[in-house]
């Protein structure tokens, strides 16, 4: 199994609010009514429970439950900083040595519009495992530079290791390419969701893989929403699969609730 290397991510939430415009002379009302509508931020918190937690196709809750809450503050600049946290077993089932049950994400970036179709959000992710560890092991915590640019519904983001990769030694600058829709049909609030993504992990040898997604999210109103969906990825047994004898990276359904207040 790759040493402390499996993860989540986070489907990351903090929105943009587009700045005020303000026109000459006939307009001045209607421009002055947008901009006392818009606040300056917003403080968005949100909680969540899935029948289990994946990352980039992986196991992070070892098939169990798991409980998630997060909070985004948003500027109507673009500028965002937020915190996102999830109860885990990946660490602990990787070396029982290990006490790190919870993973504090942090992320801060700007993210803004080029036009009505065309989009882009630059960034920094922290993942933080507090916790203890025995002496000698790799540090799991790990940090990735991001940049995606989305067309519509169509995104292609990409991430850079800029520290080791959730604990595999030697693995700095390993890279993670994702491309996903979330497309809305305009009916009863279901939004398809489909994803793939190649994860390259540097300098482990059969760490890279790749993993996929298809699934629908439906809106229920007053920020709750639902969602199922089918994972899966082409991860080598010999590398993913756990002390316990769990392989990791498996098909399986997934079915989550969400509340944004």
């Amino acid at each position: 199994m790759l040493p402390i290397s499996n993860k989540r991510y986070l489907c990351l939430s903090a929105g943009i609010l587009s700045a005020a415009l303000s026109f000459p002379s006939w307009a001045d009302d209607t421009a002055k009514a947008s901009q006392a509508a818009q606040p300056d931020y917003t403080l968005v918190p949100n909680i969540g429970v899935a029948s289990q937690y994946r990352y980039r196709g992986l196991m992070q809750s070892a098939g169990y439950p798991a409980v998630s809450g997060g909070l985004d503050f948003t500027h109507k600049s673009g500028f965002y900083l937020g915190n996102w946290d999830s109860t885990i077993r990946w660490l602990g089932n990787s070396n029982g040595q290990i006490s790190a049950p919870v993973e504090t994400d942090f992320y801060g970036g700007y993210k803004n519009s080029i036009d009505s179709d065309w989009s882009y959000d630059l960034g920094v992710l922290r993942y933080q495992y507090f916790g203890n560890y025995p002496t000698g092991t790799v540090s799991p915590n790990t940090t990735e530079l991001y940049g995606a640019l989305t067309y519509k519904s169509l995104t292609f983001k990409y991430s850079h290791a800029t520290s080791n990769l959730f604990g595999a030694a030697n693995s700095q600058h390993s890279q993670y390419f994702d491309l996903s829709d979330n497309y809305d049909t305009g009916v009863w609030g279901l939004t398809l969701n489909s994803h793939v993504g190649y994860q390259y992990v540097r300098n482990v040898a059969g760490g890279s893989y790749l993993d996929w997604k298809l699934g629908v999210t439906k809106d229920m109103g007053q920020g709750w929403s639902a969602a199922l969906a089918y994972v899966q990825t082409n991860a080598r047994h010999a590398v993913y699969t756990s002390p316990q004898g769990q392989y990791l990276g498996g098909a399986s359904a997934i079915a989550s609730i969400t509340k944004t207040f």
